[in-house]
């Protein structure tokens, strides 16, 4: 196995490549008005209508995007390309909403299609979700979302049979080139077009997706996005997901398997929407979580920071997952036991056949031997850091203090049997 230690976070090597993905395209702003973000995904779509579904409805929906663009612009440590992502997600998420709304509108019959009992994965970045959802999608009974579908769920022009969908060659382009600007990042979390995704990314069509924190520090977002309701977004959600079905055929309507950290401060929100759903929440002790989570980000910053600030990255981070957990915490017991489970890291790393049939049982799922046997044979082609072990250090680089930290989350210590980690 090979150690790979990133000794260069505060003050990285850049590479040209970096130093041009730092500029951003030419032919991009990185300042656009509300307003023009609008005018933009109108004008690539040829369409107007956004709908009025949603958390808000419509005016909830703009609100949300000048929120959003109005904290972009208060973070001055961002370099232009950095802006440009995030104003770029801006116009590609209303353009992805006017074409459902689109779609909807030529085909009305969608809204009747039923999304029945899916099985919702919540947990911490980094807490092992991302293994997870990809564990169980092995299973052919499952609807999964891909990443290069997330991205664009209505694809923007008809294909002729046979055609590679545009989109999917879009998605491997972009994330083709991030790896190869950051070749340690699939060590941490591999972006590939056709993995399995998270679907906080249909989130966004309502614009009320946290992956913006992800790229940015936005503390004004995340005020707005925690003062106000997210059930709205979550229909509109489950509103995604019916034309996701709808275009694949007879085998969307199989049951959805779907994950994001988003889902574990959104409990009771999925819940509202979704209340013959199976909740498997991860649990992972917060301290290890962030030593892997800053590492990530900091290690990607070199795109989009200058200067990184590995000790501001660490000190927002642990209050963002800090309001997460809380919110966990809070709503936890809106599942009851027979609807949910608590998936603790430890206990998955150590039987993660045993935790199948658990998270099986409590979906009211089969585990039939061909399913066995598929997700044996996941486990067998993906073993832990096949791509390197990346070495954290969260005390040095990010100048934390564990000890403090582990009393600030005592709070979800005493809730969770989480076990600290060395």
């Amino acid at each position: 196995m090979t150690d790979i230690v990133i000794n260069d976070m505060a003050d990285p090597v850049l590479t040209p490549g970096l130093i041009a993905a730092r500029e951003g395209p030419a032919d991009f702003p990185d300042y656009l008005t509300p307003e023009q973000v609008v005018e933009r995904a109108c004008a690539q779509t040829g369409l107007s209508h956004f709908g009025s579904d949603g958390a808000g409805g419509t005016e909830g929906l703009f609100t949300r995007l000048r929120v959003t663009l109005q904290s972009l612009y208060e973070d001055d440590g961002l370099t232009r390309g950095g802006r440009i992502t995030i104003v770029g997600n801006a116009v590609r998420a209303l353009a992805n909403r006017l074409r459902i709304e689109d779609c909807v509108k030529r085909h009305p019959e969608i809204l009747d299609i039923p999304i029945e009992r899916p099985i919702f994965i919540a947990g911490l970045p980094r807490s092992g979700t991302t293994h997870l959802v990809n564990w169980l999608a092995r299973d052919d009974r499952l609807n999964s979302l891909t990443l290069w579908e997330s991205e664009e769920p209505v694809p923007a022009v008809a294909m002729a049979p046979g055609e590679v969908d545009p989109r999917l060659a879009r998605s491997a382009q972009v994330w083709a080139e991030f790896g190869a600007l950051l070749p340690h990042m699939a060590a941490m979390h591999e972006m590939s077009a056709t993995g399995i995704h998270e679907d906080n990314e249909l989130m966004f069509m309502d614009l009320n997706c946290y992956s913006w924190e992800f790229q940015a520090r936005l503390p004004r977002w995340i005020d707005h996005y925690f003062a106000h309701d997210r059930t709205g977004s979550y229909a509109y959600e489950k509103k995604v997901l019916q034309v996701l079905s709808w275009s694949r055929g007879p085998s969307g309507r199989r049951r959805w398997l779907l994950k994001s950290p988003q889902h574990m401060e959104n409990l009771a929100a999925i819940h509202a929407v979704f209340p013959d759903a199976t909740m498997v929440v991860t649990h992972r002790d917060p301290v290890d979580v962030l030593r892997s989570l800053t590492t990530m980000l900091g290690y990607s910053d070199r795109i989009r920071r200058q200067p990184t600030d590995p000790v501001g990255l660490a000190a927002h981070w642990i209050d963002r997952i800090e309001r997460l957990l809380r919110a966990c915490v809070a709503t936890r017991d809106v599942w009851t036991p027979d609807q949910s489970i608590d998936v603790l890291f430890h206990q998955y790393m150590a039987d993660q056949p045993g935790m199948a049939r658990a998270i099986y049982d409590r979906a009211d799922l089969p585990l039939t031997p061909a399913v066995e046997g598929r997700l044996d044979g996941y486990l067998a082609e993906n073993p832990r850091h096949a791509q390197g072990r990346v070495i954290y250090d969260l005390e040095g680089t990010f100048g934390v203090d564990l000890a403090a930290l582990r009393r600030r989350f005592a709070f979800y210590y005493d809730r969770f049997s989480v076990r600290q980690e060395d």
